[in-house]
């Protein structure tokens, strides 16, 4: 009889521990941001900084990106939506919020169109939203401080490398 108690505690052991699934742990990845980087206009190969740039989503009240006299800043790194084909970002070179909460500085606006190709990654992370045939232009208006835009990469799988380069 011990025996037979033994055996069964045995076969109940394997079958717990057959049960068990792997942990759903995502440490797979993230939805890539895109990458922007600065040059001068007069030397397209030369970075240069903005100096108090903001950077705010269009229809959006909460800033995504914000810096202040950083002098070796040259890249930025924003999200595209992952629900639309196109995002728009009002980006504010010397930038300063009045009291009245209006912006002052040079304000341009920057519109990104694209393709969304979801990938399924596991059921612990689901799906990651990477973004192809990245395009880009600039509303002008009578003083713009953005002179050109370059897609380097037109796919956005990574944060990693720039995607796109603006030139002021």
């Amino acid at each position: 009889m011990k025996k037979f108690r033994i055996g069964i505690l045995f076969f109940l052991s394997i079958i717990a521990a057959a049960s068990c699934e792997k942990d759903d742990i995502c440490v797979e990845g993230d939805t890539p941001l895109l990458v922007i980087e600065f040059y001068n206009i007069s030397d397209t190969a030369a970075l240069k900084t903005v100096p108090t740039l903001r950077v705010v989503g269009v229809g959006q009240n909460v800033t995504v990106n914000t810096v202040a006299d950083r002098t070796a800043l040259s890249t930025i790194s924003i999200p595209l939506k992952t629900d639309a084909d196109n995002t728009s970002f009002i980006m504010i070179s010397g930038s300063a919020s009045a009291e009245d909460g209006s912006e002052t500085g040079n304000i341009d606006t920057i519109n990104f169109s694209y393709e969304r190709l979801e990938d399924f990654l596991s059921r612990g992370c689901g799906f990651v939203v990477n973004y192809d045939s990245l395009q880009a232009n600039v509303t002008t208006d009578d003083d713009n401080w953005i002179q050109d835009i370059q897609i380097t990469r037109s796919q956005v799988i990574n944060s990693d490398s720039t995607h796109v380069k603006i030139f002021h």
